[in-house]
């Protein structure tokens, strides 16, 4: 569907704001992007992040300069939009890069980038991430301790994380434990409930470094239908004194599948935050 078609089916749905992803087709000419956040704001929504998908990790300088370029231009697309967020990542597992070429490769393009954003009103947030459908290698940071590590390399009240639970299941290790190390960095959440259709996660690691973006094996499933305890997540945010933005990552099986993930997530958040 189109951008305004999306728009609009969003209409009937109890949500706050609209997150947007740079690769839309209908965002390639900047001319219209105010025309998207009227019509998003017309609505009585707002676009609070753009989910961007750097890749920080290429061991060429020249690669990563242009990415460097690329995340500024979202920025400023993020800005645009009317955004207080814009996603980054760390980039490409690439079998080549060794963890601490790749830690250092990620934080100096993601400090190269903050000065970008704060001078626009934009708050970087690093996602622990899988795999972005375009990538030939799941993501660098995709295990725990190189996460929190690269997190740490970065310090600045423009930074923080955009926490996904799902993806800390996919990575074979505990959310709740990410989430602990974590939880005074996190900014925004992605409220992902992935499962498996077939297999094992052990036969996941084996698909996932030979395929295109996502394995085939793998499903977002309805929100409070999967793996993730929402109830213990949500209440560790709330001991932070969290009260940022709250992604809805479904409805690849239907409009009515996103409505009763909706409706979840509203209940379950009342029932935390009252």
């Amino acid at each position: 569907m189109t951008l305004n078609e999306w728009i609009d089916l969003s209409d009937g749905l109890d949500v706050d704001g609209l997150e947007f992803y740079s690769g839309f087709l209908d965002l390639m000419d900047p001319s219209r992007w105010a025309d998207y956040r009227g019509r998003v704001e017309d609505q009585g929504h707002s676009i609070p992040m753009l989910c961007c998908s750097p890749d920080f990790t290429h061991p060429d300088p020249d690669f990563r300069r242009a990415q460097v370029d690329k995340e500024k231009g979202w920025i400023d697309m993020c800005a645009a939009l009317g955004g207080s967020y814009c996603r980054v990542l760390s980039g490409q597992r690439r079998p080549e890069v060794s963890r601490e070429d790749g830690l250092t490769y990620a934080a100096e393009c993601i400090e190269a980038c903050v000065p970008h954003a704060a001078d626009r009103g934009v708050t970087l947030v690093i996602e622990n991430h899988y795999k972005d459908n375009y990538w030939s290698y799941p993501e660098f940071a995709q295990k725990m301790d190189v996460f929190c590590d690269l997190v740490e390399r970065v310090e600045s009240p423009h930074f923080g994380v955009n926490y996904d639970p799902s993806n800390t299941v996919l990575a074979g290790e505990d959310p709740l434990e990410l989430l602990e190390r974590v939880k005074d960095r996190v900014l925004t959440m992605h409220a992902s409930d992935r499962f498996l259709l077939e297999g094992s996660l052990e036969d996941l690691r084996t698909e996932e470094m030979d395929s295109v973006g996502y394995a085939e094996r793998l499903s977002h499933g309805e929100i409070g239908k999967g793996l993730n305890d929402f109830d213990s997540i949500f209440g560790t945010l709330k001991s932070v004194g969290f009260d940022g933005w709250v992604s809805i990552e479904d409805g690849v099986d239907g409009f009515e599948q996103m409505q009763r993930s909706v409706r979840f997530l509203r209940e379950k958040m009342d029932s935390v935050w009252g």
